[in-house]
């Protein structure tokens, strides 16, 4: 949904069903139901309150921000939502980091039957604070990845997608490890597998510098916070 605002008295609301908004709608058996909704600030800048202030940066934001127009393609909607917070003396949010020593794993694909695996843990961490506000604690998160090239698991068993979609993205909604962190983070930790990917798939998705090498990521997003931290992974023939 987008909000065009023509610099009058009135607002023109743009919304648009994504892809699968539409495919629940063909049903045309009555499920077809909205349930809840976020909202987004992708356009904003701000940048330009941290230059004018907040009065004066908050008015050219909303006179000056261009809008953009509504998105049918679910992961291109929404990448950053909104959060509603009770607390009035927050001043900062929790992020996320990883386990590795950067953003950055190099794996090998799977062979047929079998698939190579990696640990890794995301936990959230808080600047220039002892503890992380309880409304913030992640007690679940949603991880995106490409189902072709990756397949997750927790404790050691296979995790099956939410959901997936026309590109092959998975969505997963995971619970939180049960061991918080010392400022009473969450963690989760999974186990990252590749899957027997093809010469095909390598000619097909591999670095346009080298086809010995498919990169692929994985996006993990606190439910609770909407801090996201993403794992680019690089998965090579050999």
């Amino acid at each position: 949904m987008g909000f065009l605002d023509q610099s009058t008295n009135n607002i023109i609301v743009d919304a648009v069903l994504t892809d699968k908004g539409r495919q629940a709608l063909s049903r045309n058996d009555g499920s077809f139901s909205i349930v809840k909704f976020a909202f987004t600030d992708e356009e904003v800048d701000y940048t330009i309150v941290k230059q004018f202030g907040r009065t004066v940066g908050k008015e050219k934001i909303i006179k000056n921000t261009p809008v953009m127009e509504a998105q049918t393609h679910a992961n291109l909607a929404i990448s950053h939502k909104l959060l509603g917070v009770s607390n009035p003396t927050l001043i900062r949010l929790p992020s996320l980091s990883l386990s590795t020593t950067s953003d950055q794993l190099a794996m090998t694909r799977g062979q047929i039957g079998t698939s190579n695996t990696k640990s890794v843990t995301w936990e959230q961490d808080i600047k220039n604070e002892n503890i992380i506000d309880p409304e913030l604690t992640d007690q679940s998160f949603i991880v995106t990845c490409n189902d072709q090239f990756i397949k997750l698991a927790k404790k050691g068993r296979l995790v099956p997608p939410q959901s997936l979609d026309q590109d092959q993205m998975a969505t997963y909604l995971l619970t939180r490890d049960n061991e918080t962190t010392s400022k009473r983070g969450s963690r989760l930790t999974l186990q990252i597998q590749t899957r027997s990917i093809t010469d095909a798939q390598y000619t097909t998705f591999g670095n346009t510098s080298n086809k010995e090498i498919i990169t692929t990521y994985i996006q993990v997003t606190g439910t609770a916070s909407g801090a996201q931290k993403t794992l680019e992974v690089q998965i090579s023939k050999s």
